[in-house]
């Protein structure tokens, strides 16, 4: 059965998360801020079209790079969001480990700022691992 992690722990393992993600992933990574809440707010579920907050994991917001012009210059940073409690219940209901949700979440969402589809995003999920020790075969687009 899974153990919830404290929300140190949680913080911990989202941040070793990010910093372990394959050097590919990593180089273009810029102007983008991590962020953990417990919850998505009700804004967010209703763009996101959620039945109930246990539907979203994580969420990025911005600009996708490919869809980044000449002008794409003094903008606020994108927002990766992690839902804690979310993450938390799903990881509980599908018995698997937090820091491997936490994991493909992060990588996810990073996916998303790159413009990656989801067929791509669960190939480089896949390849990465827990804690992404194995990257993978290529970097994104663009690189």
């Amino acid at each position: 059965m899974t153990q919830p992690l404290s929300d140190s722990a949680f913080e911990t393992t989202m941040e070793r998360a990010i910093d372990h993600l394959p050097e590919g992933f990593k180089k273009r990574l810029e102007n983008v801020v991590f962020m953990l809440a417990p919850w998505p707010d009700e804004a967010t579920l209703t763009m996101m079209e959620c039945d109930t907050p246990y539907d979203l994991l994580g969420l990025y917001e911005g600009c996708p790079l490919p869809e980044r012009g000449g002008d794409y210059a003094g903008v606020l940073p994108d927002t990766i969001h992690l839902y804690r409690e979310p993450i938390l219940a799903y990881c509980q209901t599908h018995d698997i480990l937090v820091e491997d949700c936490i994991v493909d979440t992060v990588v996810h969402e990073v996916g998303h700022y790159y413009g990656l589809s989801d067929d791509e995003m669960d190939q480089i999920e896949a390849e990465c691992g827990p804690f992404c020790r194995t990257p993978p075969t290529r970097p994104p687009s663009g690189s």
